[in-house]
């Protein structure tokens, strides 16, 4: 398995939002949701090819903000339609309030 990656610190996203960053040359939306848990999914929308870090959080599912699928942060899989097609997510730990992702998505 790939090392983890440092991100940022935890309080450098705000709680109910996504930011983007790259690992590898991956676009990888990381999100902090209104319960404090943090997840990391690939930023681009399945169906449309659009960031979905720009999209609403709602509970664990993060919204396309174009066509409104919403995808489960915890599985990738899309949770309505358009979307069919689940996106890559990717381990995260949380150390010393910093996020750190692995760069190998979840199989």
């Amino acid at each position: 398995m790939a090392d983890y990656l440092r991100i940022c610190g935890l309080d450098e996203i705000e709680k109910g939002t996504a930011v983007h960053v790259d690992i590898d040359d991956e676009p990888i939306a990381v999100v902090h949701t209104d319960n404090g848990e943090v997840y990391a999914i690939r930023d681009v929308c399945s169906h449309a090819e659009v960031p979905l870090s720009e999209g609403e959080i709602e509970g664990c599912t993060l919204e396309c903000w174009l066509h409104g699928s919403r995808f489960d942060l915890r599985t990738g899989a899309p949770t309505g339609l358009p979307a069919t097609e689940p996106v890559p997510v990717y381990p995260v730990e949380i150390r010393d309030d910093d996020i750190y992702v692995c760069p190998e998505p979840k199989k």
